[in-house]
């Protein structure tokens, strides 16, 4: 790759560009955003130029990568895919993936193997912007690939060298392992292990707000658990709105599930079955 193109240079993308830096990245690296938001990249080292046009910032680049919220990424494959060179291969960041997927293949047709590749860094802050970027961002994460038939084999090795094997070199450099899946298992895996927490610390520091917000005294005593639990509220809206927007039918379900739990520990706290919760509870480890 002589250079690649991140539009939306934030958290995600910004620690993208860092990370490509960091780690020997020799070619261009172009940053597309707002032009206070390119400023502060230019002034990190992360980006070599900077365009608020998504078009000219894509210009002559090897790979684009969509960086923005999953309605941005939706609406830039409608945008560019007709526009972009046939040999620029482009990416997502985004956080589900069938309806992003689904309208790659509308764009491409045929072509959808060649030149998109749609993915997911299981990696992230509370905060956004790139204020917060980090160059080790994703060292130790999982990057998840739902890939389109024909592309299993580029992300294995096999077969000639294409810009999906180097791509896949990069995240592998970036100190990411990349995991394939389908799109649709994607999005309820999700759903269960990255939503569904994120709307659970949302409604636990809603309820907190509206029951103790305005008393300073326990605010002090919150302790560890508290802020743990209540971290992922700090999260934007603007980026949750689009994945509850194209994951809602996984994440009503999850939700669902939950709001029952939840109301058999109501029933149950003065019984065994509590203690039976507990124990259930004490088997889920995260790996």
């Amino acid at each position: 790759m002589r250079q690649i193109t991140i539009i939306g240079t934030g958290l995600m993308g910004g620690s993208l560009a860092l990370g490509l830096k960091k780690r020997g990245f020799g070619g261009r690296v172009v940053g597309c955003d707002r032009a206070g938001v390119l400023a502060e990249a230019q002034d990190r080292g992360a980006i070599d130029a900077g365009f608020e046009d998504a078009r000219r910032a894509c210009e002559g680049s090897d790979v684009v990568v969509l960086a923005t919220p999953v309605g941005g990424i939706i609406d830039l494959i409608e945008r560019l895919g007709p526009v972009l060179a046939t040999d620029t291969l482009l990416t997502d960041v985004g956080s589900t993936k069938a309806e992003i997927l689904a309208r790659a293949r509308q764009v491409f047709g045929d072509q959808a193997a060649q030149r998109f590749l749609a993915g997911h860094p299981m990696a992230g802050k509370e905060v956004g912007g790139m204020a917060h970027a980090d160059p080790d961002l994703f060292a130790g994460a999982v990057w998840l690939i739902t890939p389109v038939p024909g592309q299993d084999n580029e992300l294995c090795g096999e077969g000639p060298a294409t810009k999906i094997r180097e791509l896949a070199g990069w995240i592998s450099r970036l100190g990411a392992r990349i995991i394939s899946m389908d799109a649709a298992r994607h999005d309820r895996l999700c759903a269960w292990i990255s939503h569904l927490p994120q709307m659970l610390s949302t409604a636990l520091a809603a309820t907190l707000e509206a029951e103790v917000g305005d008393d300073l005294e326990l605010h002090a005593i919150g302790g560890r658990a508290l802020r743990e639990m209540t971290r992922l509220a700090q999260s934007p809206y603007a980026m949750w709105r689009d994945i509850a927007l194209t994951n809602t039918a996984n994440l009503q379900e999850a939700l669902l599930q939950l709001e029952q739990r939840l109301a058999h520990l109501r029933e149950n706290l003065r019984t065994r079955e509590l203690e039976s919760e507990f124990e259930r509870a004490a088997r889920f480890k995260q790996f």
